[in-house]
């Protein structure tokens, strides 16, 4: 995306979920819908979302910067209204639910992209130095494929990288999230790379440090990938740290925004379902969280161009 960089940033509003969804908002345990009323309702929980969203930009949330990432199997009708909205949208590929990246729509994935034309397709992919390495080889290789068809059809690719630690590390230290979890995503970037997988943009974890921000992006864009981009993911944590990830994230050049979902809705959508609440309020809700990241980043960020549109701050 040639107009994404420091000074024109993408705070995208995060609604992807699937599985994850139906077993935390809507209850079924299997990750699955139980009937077709039941899919029905999870689609029309991620229309009230982007109720939210519109209830944003009404707000002063620029449009330029605004963008959505929802997936075709619940979000199809949300984003045919992104584009013709004119905002940026990202749709993911991956299965959802799976310990291992595999394709939603296995060898009709291209035809599925085309059909929405999303201008970031997204994966999510866990991956870690200390994990099986004959399974981390496959991955790397399923990605490599799908990296190589995406560029050769000019698509912008975003990879959504998480590293959870393992038991060993986790015990290592009182904070894998400070103290190990970065080096390890320098390192799974590393290897990715190393495999063919070229992301023109890193979904990644909020970092409590500017050095060690620093350190990944400087793997990201390791061996001559200057123009790669990274952008932070909420990761569903509390409003605050998804704060000072943000505030820890935005100086530093070569993060150009973020990606952040559940951190936004979650809450006003679980009252919708399971207390009632009025669908507008909820809108009202979702609204001034995605203002309030936005307001963040803008803060500890003060060069973007057209950050909030009429009615800002």
């Amino acid at each position: 995306m040639a107009d994404l960089d420091e000074q024109h940033p993408l705070f995208l509003l995060a609604m992807d979920q699937r599985s994850s969804l139906l077993e935390h908002t809507y209850g079924d345990d299997s990750g699955e819908p139980t009937d077709e009323a039941d899919a029905q309702r999870v689609r029309a929980g991620k229309q009230l979302v982007y109720r939210g969203v519109l209830a944003a930009l009404a707000a002063g949330a620029s449009r330029a910067r605004t963008g959505v990432l929802v997936d075709e199997r619940y979000g199809a009708e949300v984003a045919r209204l992104v584009t013709e909205a004119g905002l940026r949208l990202a749709m993911p590929i991956e299965r959802s639910g799976e310990e291992w990246f595999q394709l939603e729509y296995g060898d009709d994935w291209v035809a599925h992209v085309d059909a929405f034309d999303p201008d970031l397709v997204k994966v999510l992919v866990r991956d870690n130095p200390a994990f099986d390495a004959d399974e981390r080889r496959g991955q790397a290789e399923r990605l490599a494929e799908v990296s190589r068809t995406l560029h050769d059809a000019g698509r912008t690719f975003l990879v959504e990288l998480l590293v959870p630690g393992t038991d060993e590390q986790q015990a290592a230290t009182d904070d894998y999230d400070r103290d190990v979890r970065p080096g390890l995503v320098v390192a799974s970037i590393g290897y990715l790379q190393e495999h063919g997988v070229e992301a023109d943009v890193w979904k990644l974890e909020g970092l409590d440090r500017t050095e060690d921000a620093e350190r990944v992006v400087a793997a990201a864009r390791a061996g001559g990938r200057d123009r790669v981009q990274c952008i932070v993911l909420g990761r569903d944590a509390p409003e605050e740290q998804v704060d000072h990830w943000l505030r820890t994230a935005a100086p530093v050049d070569g993060f150009v925004g973020f990606a952040i979902g559940r951190s936004n809705w979650e809450e006003a959508l679980d009252e919708v379902v399971q207390q009632g609440l009025d669908h507008e309020a909820a809108e009202r809700q979702i609204a001034a969280n995605y203002r309030h990241f936005v307001d963040m980043w803008l803060e500890a960020r003060p060069d973007v161009v057209d950050g909030l549109d009429a009615g800002g701050r």
